[in-house]
């Protein structure tokens, strides 16, 4: 099968298009997977600059999301069929397979099946976000029905789907833009106040929307000093969720004296940690989410896409900053 080699760390260059053999069912409960898309998210070009987190395994297939139809299924299969399309995040850390390639394996109790409303291309973009967003919102800051929050970076591929993830469970949201373009975008997401950071200083536009009194939760998809300059917008005794590593400049006190609650998301731990039962649950968590997507209520935004042979220009172009949503990959 074709599948894009990283055959070392650095530039977007060292991902080349090869040919590797078919993987095949090893496990009782595994998936043989069709793959028809696969999305681009930022931790891929992170490996590929700096080496995936299993350095003796290489040439590496990157690639954690993925959507394609099942081809055959282990003796143990029980709730999925050969031809149902199944969309999941698993895999492409430098271990066993990534999704960048035109076949994968994957165990049935980490996949959920495909909505029915959306392409192969949308649905392969949905599942890393989804499930990061999902765990910031409502299980790392447990939101609630008309608290406010701000989203950082709301056009973007995390923040795009906050909040709409946050509206539907009756929340307020604020979020940072940097362009009118994206203003319109995330208003038509649904969201109630957004601010360019560019020209406003986002904490006082953050006090003014909420009479100084500041947002009940704050999610940081952008960190650096984004990330402690955030402290100030957060209520007293508010929460502040980020998916980036606190940089090792942070000046705490702020945080401190407004006795914020800070919490950590990386919803890789699963995987790199071989917690089954969490992978299950983020299996979960793309089912219900399949529903809201099949009712209309909740949209997956793709902004380019590329094939195979394009890899390396699509991590270019996240790089580059400023993509609305998610790029693709896509098999022809």
């Amino acid at each position: 099968m074709k599948a894009v080699l990283m055959t070392g760390s650095g530039n977007p260059e060292v991902l080349q298009l090869g040919d590797v053999q078919n993987p095949g069912i090893l496990g009782n409960t595994e998936l043989l997977v069709r793959l028809r898309a696969a999305g681009v998210n930022p931790i891929d070009t992170k490996l590929r600059k700096r080496g995936t987190f299993y350095p003796d395994q290489m040439p590496a297939i990157l690639g954690c999301d993925g959507a394609g139809v099942v081809e055959a299924v282990g003796a143990g299969v029980k709730q999925i069929r050969v031809g149902e399309e199944v969309y999941f995040c698993n895999g492409g850390l430098g271990a066993g397979r990534g999704n960048y390639a035109e076949y994968t394996v994957v165990d049935e109790r980490f996949v959920a099946r495909k909505p029915s409303s959306i392409s192969f291309t949308e649905a392969a973009a949905a599942p890393l976000v989804l499930i990061t967003a999902w765990e910031a919102l409502y299980e790392r800051g447990r939101l609630e029905p008309r608290e406010k929050v701000l989203i950082h970076a709301g056009a973007g591929g995390v923040g795009h789907v906050a909040i709409q993830l946050a509206k539907l469970k009756g929340a307020s949201v604020c979020t940072t833009v940097g362009s009118q373009e994206k203003a319109d975008f995330v208003k038509q997401l649904g969201a109630d106040h957004v601010i360019f950071y560019k020209q406003t200083d986002f904490v006082q536009g953050v006090l003014d929307w909420t009479d100084g009194e500041g947002v009940d939760l704050a999610f940081d998809t952008v960190g650096g000093e984004t990330f402690y300059k955030t402290f100030p917008a957060v209520r007293v005794y508010g929460d502040i969720v980020t998916i980036l590593e606190p940089d090792v400049n942070t000046v705490w006190k702020t945080a401190r004296n407004r006795n914020l609650r800070i919490s950590l998301e990386l919803m890789l731990t699963p995987m790199l940690q071989g917690m089954v039962e969490a992978q299950q649950h983020h299996a979960e968590i793309l089912e219900q989410c399949a529903q809201w997507i099949d009712a209309g209520k909740l949209k997956i935004h793709v902004s380019k896409t590329f094939s195979l042979a394009e890899a390396a220009k699509a991590h270019q172009l996240l790089e580059a900053g400023s993509v609305m949503g998610k790029i693709v990959l896509v098999n022809d």
